[in-house]
């Protein structure tokens, strides 16, 4: 398990370029979850005593496959509780993110503690994907479905223009074998999430990323 001051020293160690902002914002995320999650299920709540190590850092794993520009936008697609869309949009402050899903109540919370983190690059909406018609740069999950099902859902909502290294697309927390799931996307890359991060949690946790 991994303690608040425990986790402050990795996020200097891991992002060295936080600022007091920001530190402050990770810092008061975990009372927020464990009021709310004690009223309603955002969270699984055996996972809650490893709310920084299972929800925060991996959701920031995808910062090290990529630093979203600003200005840039973004599309968190089931976002649930808020991962991994609220912990990169503390960590990108100038870049917008669309937090989306279908089950409205915990949206409700989930706007909740944007409000409370004085977040303002963040916009919460309670539709399906199929139903969300802006384009974006990225579309972000964390284990929502299986490619061959999310993939057609998001495959219209892509901006043309491309203003970073990688080319817009999508970048999705998952893990595990992904052999077969991927079997239909020979472009797909996994990058290896221990790679970026030691804790043993993240053996065979994965940032899989598809452009098309």
């Amino acid at each position: 398990m991994i303690t608040k001051l425990v986790l402050l020293k990795l996020l200097t160690e891991y992002f060295p370029d936080l600022s007091p902002i920001q530190l402050n914002q990770f810092e008061v995320l975990e009372a927020l979850y464990y009021y709310w999650n004690s009223k309603i299920n955002l969270i699984s709540r055996k996972d809650i005593s490893f709310f920084y190590e299972k929800h925060v850092l991996h959701s920031l794993s995808i910062a090290k496959v990529i630093r979203f520009k600003p200005l840039s936008e973004v599309l968190d697609v089931g976002t649930g509780g808020g991962f991994p869309g609220i912990p990169l949009a503390i960590l990108f402050p100038n870049t917008k993110f669309y937090l989306i899903d279908s089950i409205g109540r915990k949206l409700k919370v989930v706007n909740k503690i944007s409000n409370s983190l004085k977040l303002k690059n963040i916009e919460i909406k309670n539709i399906n994907a199929k139903n969300f018609n802006r384009k974006v740069d990225f579309v972000i999950s964390r284990a929502v479905t299986s490619m061959d099902k999310f993939v057609p859902l998001i495959i219209n909502n892509f901006k043309i223009k491309n203003k970073h290294k990688l080319k817009n697309g999508i970048l999705c927390l998952k893990g595990g074998d992904l052999n077969e799931e991927l079997i239909n996307f020979p472009k797909s890359k996994e990058y290896e999430i221990s790679f970026f991060f030691k804790e043993s949690f993240f053996y065979k946790k994965k940032v899989v990323y598809i452009s098309f």
